[in-house]
Parts: C-alpha cells; sequence; structure tokens
C-alpha cells in the first residue's frame, strides 16, 4: 500500500481513484464539514461536484487485497466484517429505497438526488466485488451475496433500516407531506449517512491504512467516503431548508432522532473493536462526535436529552 500523505481541499476534491489511496481518511472525514451552516453548498453545486468526482468502480484490482486478507488475524477479519456487512446491506437498501422521496422535494435537489442514487448502485458493487474477490462468499447475483454477508449483520442496522422502509412506504404514499420528508431526512441522511456511516468508515479505513493492506478497498472505500460527502451536505441543506420553511419541523427531527437512538441502545450481538484498534467507548465518542457536527451544520442545538442517549447506545454499526 502506498504511503499516505496530507493534501489540501483541492486536491482532495479533484484527486483520481488511483489517488485515493494516498490520502488520509480522516481528512475526507474532516471534509465533509468544511462548510458552516452559511455555506452549506446549493444541490447543483453538489451536481457538478459528483460530476468530477465520479469514479468506476471495476478500475480497481483486488488481488493485493485477497493476499492481505488471507494474513490477517481471524478476530480482526471476523469485526471487520461485522462492521462492512452494514455497509454491503446498507447500500443497497438505499438504492431501492430513495425512489418514493424524488416525488415531493424540489426541482434541483431532484437533479442532486439522482446523482446520489447512481452513487448507492456503484457502491452495492464495489462491496460485491469486496465480498466475491476478497473474502470469498460464493454467488451467481448480488442477492446471493447479500444473503452470503447477512450473518453478520446485527440489530442496530435493522433498527434504522426497518425505520428507513416504513418511512419510505409512508412516503410512497404522500410525497409531499412535510412532517415524512424531515423524519425520512433524519433517519437517513442525518443518523444513518451522517453519523453511522461516517463514524465507522474511520475504523475500517483507519485499519487499513495503519496495517498498510486492502489497498484497493482503501481507495474504493474512501472514494465513497468522498461521495457521501455529498450526501450529507446536501441532506444537511434539505434539513435546513425543511427548519427555514417550517421552524415546528425541529419537533420530528428530535423525535425522530430519539426513536433511532432507542433503538440502538441494545444488541444481543457483541463487536470487539479492539482489534481494529478502538474501544466501545472510543466508538461511541465517535458516534457523538459526528452527531455534533451534523446539528452544527443545521444550525441546531441538541437537546441534553438526546445528548445523554448517545451515551447509552450500543455502538454496532451501519452505513449507507
Amino acid at each position: 500500500m502506498d504511503d499516505i500523505a496530507a493534501v489540501d481541499v483541492a486536491t482532495l476534491e479533484t484527486v483520481d481513484l488511483a489517488g485515493l489511496q494516498r490520502v488520509d481518511i480522516d481528512q475526507v472525514i474532516a471534509y465533509v464539514h468544511d462548510v458552516g451552516t452559511a455555506k452549506l453548498p446549493e444541490y447543483m453545486d453538489l451536481y457538478r461536484r459528483y460530476l468530477r468526482q465520479r469514479w468506476d468502480v471495476y478500475d480497481l484490482d483486488f488481488t493485493g487485497d485477497h493476499e492481505d486478507w488471507a494474513a490477517m488475524p481471524a478476530d480482526a477479519k471476523n469485526t471487520f466484517l461485522q462492521i462492512a456487512s452494514g455497509f454491503h446491506h446498507g447500500e443497497r437498501q438505499v438504492e431501492v429505497e430513495l425512489g418514493p422521496l424524488f416525488l415531493g422535494i424540489p426541482e434541483n435537489y431532484k437533479v442532486f438526488l439522482s446523482s446520489h442514487l447512481e452513487d448507492e448502485a456503484r457502491h452495492t458493487v464495489f462491496f460485491d466485488r469486496f465480498y466475491r474477490e476478497v473474502v470469498g462468499l460464493p454467488g451467481d447475483s448480488i442477492m446471493e451475496v447479500l444473503d452470503g454477508s447477512y450473518q453478520w449483520i446485527s440489530e442496530t442496522f435493522v433498527g434504522p433500516f426497518g425505520l428507513l422502509s416504513y418511512l419510505t412506504d409512508q412516503l410512497r404514499r404522500d410525497p409531499y407531506d412535510k412532517h415524512l420528508l424531515m423524519q425520512y431526512a433524519t433517519t437517513y441522511m442525518l443518523w444513518i449517512e451522517g453519523v453511522l456511516a461516517l463514524a465507522v468508515m474511520k475504523i475500517t479505513l483507519g485499519y487499513a491504512r495503519d496495517q498498510r493492506v486492502l489497498p484497493a478497498y482503501y481507495a474504493g472505500f474512501t472514494a465513497t467516503c468522498r461521495d457521501e460527502a455529498r450526501h450529507v451536505q446536501g441532506g444537511m441543506r434539505y434539513i435546513r431548508d425543511l427548519l427555514d420553511e417550517d421552524p415546528s419541523l425541529a419537533a420530528d427531527l428530535f423525535e425522530t432522532l430519539k426513536t433511532v437512538l432507542i433503538m440502538s441502545s441494545t444488541s444481543s450481538r457483541y463487536v470487539l473493536y479492539e482489534p481494529l484498534g478502538w474501544s466501545e467507548q472510543q466508538v461511541r465518542s465517535l458516534l457523538m462526535e459526528q452527531l455534533q457536527k451534523k446539528m452544527a451544520m443545521i444550525g441546531v442545538d441538541m437537546p441534553p436529552d438526546i445528548a445523554a442517549m448517545v451515551g447509552k447506545i450500543d455502538p454496532v454499526l451501519a452505513g449507507g
């Protein structure tokens, strides 16, 4: 794996897939928050950024990753798979659940959301290739490989994504309901993408960086993180626009956050993060940090009761 080097924002925005293998994931995660509430990008600016940053998932060569994976300790591989499987299924689920959102959002957001959907399809293929070519899961179709990785999925995936499925169906029935739109955006753009995904990325990518392993995974998942930066900034822009239009929608924001936090407060499967260099408390701190940053992006103070709930969750993570 190539050496990691610090880059400026201009380079980070334009570097190609091969170059992303040499970019520190911490910089990419920080890049998500390089905008303040007064400077959240316009949807069409995000679409133009997508056109510059899109990448070909078939340009990745997983040969070296397969060799690295075979040499990794068993406990590290198990923790890695418990985390990666949340993304494997999360990317696919979002790919099929963005549809109803298109109907009730502004026209400019619809254009950008079309790029978001294409990103999710690419991310689904990325994880399909990783599980086939590196982990060695069999399957003649994307669904068969998804079935194979489901054994590592936890309740903290099922809860938020189950809620997202419910809200998707409700939006299909009433796509212009602002309360539903706020609940959907909070569940997906703020919590799943903005908190869970960005926290989890740091764990597996940090391990690959520090151990100098899995170069194709590192490049592809770092590119995925850069894609997520656009998604999260667009989602936070939409939440803020909803609140500007109707401040009372903050009640939906807070209640939805409480719901996903309750769902995440218990699990029957314990994950050992130590093999990847993390403790459970460090993961909780990551979650709190990401939630605080998202609330700052939309210009809303986090209520004390919600902050207290973050400290009680079981950090078995997923993303999409």
